[in-house]
């Protein structure tokens, strides 16, 4: 609950969108009640709240339902605009920046870094991706040199969009390293972004929202074992 305002989140631990919606919760210090959503499972709370996409995340606020990660993140940022920092930048091509990169990292470089998570074997396409991945992320070092103007994340002195839209697959990218025997993390070539990352998994309102990186190997083996097994039906 917030305050008197019926407030619930549909999600996953192990979900990256729904830590999205999590971490910008914390950031505004609102209550709510999480309800968790079972792998391979739809519940009937969630049909209904997302009859498009059919997707966790879905936030109800006082029976309204609202999808889409970064969608969540924006509205939460708006109701509760006195409440804590703000996520989205207040400066119209600030903002701008932060949604462009927001979208790229959804578009463009998680694909790459799913593809490695799924993948079968070791392969030439897992060695493709993981090169674009690391190429992904030096592109985001820059942006991060850029946006950060010196300061400790993407929005400055505290959490924000970029910072929230990237940081929740941290976990995902140690679990895809170790799944598929790849490094794409490396302190020599994205130095300031992994000072960055270690920041963000301590801060208040993130740390105790990251998995534990064996839990989510164990999480996208199941993964992976469905969607193969779904391709031989």
């Amino acid at each position: 609950m917030a305050g008197d305002q019926e407030l619930k989140l549909l999600g996953s631990w192990a979900s990256p969108f729904v830590i999205r919606a999590r971490i910008a919760l914390n950031l505004k210090g609102v209550g709510y009640e999480f309800l968790e959503e079972g792998l391979g499972t739809k519940s009937e709370l969630l049909l209904k709240s997302n009859p498009v996409y059919k997707q966790i995340p879905v936030l109800i606020h006082n029976g309204k339902p609202i999808c889409e990660s970064m969608i969540i993140v924006q509205y939460i940022d708006e109701v509760w605009a006195a409440a804590g920092p703000s996520i989205l930048p207040s400066d119209p091509y600030d903002r701008a920046i932060a949604r462009f990169w927001a979208v790229y990292i959804d578009d463009k470089w998680f694909p790459l870094l799913w593809k490695i998570i799924i993948a079968k074997a070791d392969d030439e396409e897992t060695a493709e991706a993981a090169e674009q991945v690391i190429a992904g992320l030096q592109l985001l070092e820059e942006a991060f040199e850029k946006c950060s103007k010196g300061k400790d994340f993407f929005g400055g002195k505290s959490v924000g969009c970029i910072d929230i839209a990237l940081g929740c697959y941290f976990g995902w990218v140690k679990a895809a390293e170790k799944m598929a025997g790849v490094k794409l993390l490396d302190k020599e070539k994205i130095p300031l972004l992994m000072g960055w990352a270690e920041r963000f998994c301590s801060a208040d309102a993130v740390k105790e929202l990251m998995p534990e990186v064996d839990k989510l190997i164990e999480h996208g083996k199941m993964v992976r074992a469905r969607l193969n097994a779904a391709a031989t039906n």
